[in-house]
Order: C-alpha cells, then structure tokens, then sequence
C-alpha cells in the first residue's frame, strides 16, 4: 500500500486548509475542526507506514520476538525438595505468628495456608513472601492505631 493513505489523507488536509481561507467566516469554526482532524490523520497515517517499514526491514513480530529471546539466557533456577519443604515450613510458622499478631479474616488464613501447601516454583515462594511481607505491614500499621487509641 506504501504511502497511498498518507497521500490521500494530506492532500484532504491541504484541500481543507486551502478552503478555510476562501470559505466565509460563518464556517470557520467547523473548518477548523475538519482541519485539525485531517491533519492528525494524516500524522497517525505516517506514523503506521513508518512502523510497517520498520516491521518489514527488520523482520516480523514472531522473528523479532525470537531474536529477544535468543540473545537473553534462560535462567532455571531449580530448588530442591528439601529447601521447598524448609520454606513452606518457615511460611507456615510467619503466617501463624502473623495470625496470632493481627485479625485476620480466616478465610485469607487459609487461602494462605493452601497456597503454601501447593507451592512449587521460586516465582510462588517469592509472590507468597511478598503477600506475607505486606500482611506483617498491615499489621504493624493495625498496631500503632491501637496504641494511639490507648
């Protein structure tokens, strides 16, 4: 298709501007949108070739997509059984200091305590980490208020 829309769209643009001089005042206004319009088509007409150009010079999406994930090493990192079970047990003991600390809704517990019971990958240690982590802020914040209440 090359610049054909580009093209098509500009000279609109350009007609349209020419027009706004010769038309009356009355119509002004309404040229000015119409005008605007063709002019930010055009731009985002322009905008689209030069992607399609960059696209096609450089390749497809999926080609572009594998080159990424060539030049990046896959980073496996495996855990063992034994460090997965030493970690669900030292969640298990912060989530039941944390139940103990805060009043938390028992079903949250024991979303918690399921998660932990399923865990398998670094990901969901390091996510169920985070959620516990934002728990313990929680309660420390739930505590300062009831000191300062006090």
């Amino acid at each position: 298709m090359g610049h054909i829309p580009t093209a098509t769209v500009g000279a609109l643009a350009a007609v349209l501007t020419g027009l706004y001089f010769v038309l009356p005042d009355a119509v002004h206004f309404t040229m000015t949108v119409f005008i605007v319009a063709a002019w930010f088509l055009t731009v985002i007409c322009w905008l689209a070739q030069k992607s399609a150009d960059y696209m096609h010079k450089y390749g497809s999406h999926s080609e572009i997509k594998k080159k990424l994930t060539e030049n990046q090493p896959l980073q496996m990192v495996q855990i063992s059984a034994g460090d997965l079970e030493q970690t669900k047990i030292q969640l298990s003991s912060d989530l039941e200091e944390l139940q103990n600390r805060v009043e938390i809704k028992d079903k949250e517990i024991e979303k918690l305590k399921t998660e932990i019971k399923n865990l398998k990958t670094l990901v969901e240690i390091e996510a169920l980490k985070a959620e516990l982590a934002n728990l313990k802020i929680l309660a420390a914040q739930e505590n300062s208020k009831r000191k300062k209440k006090k």
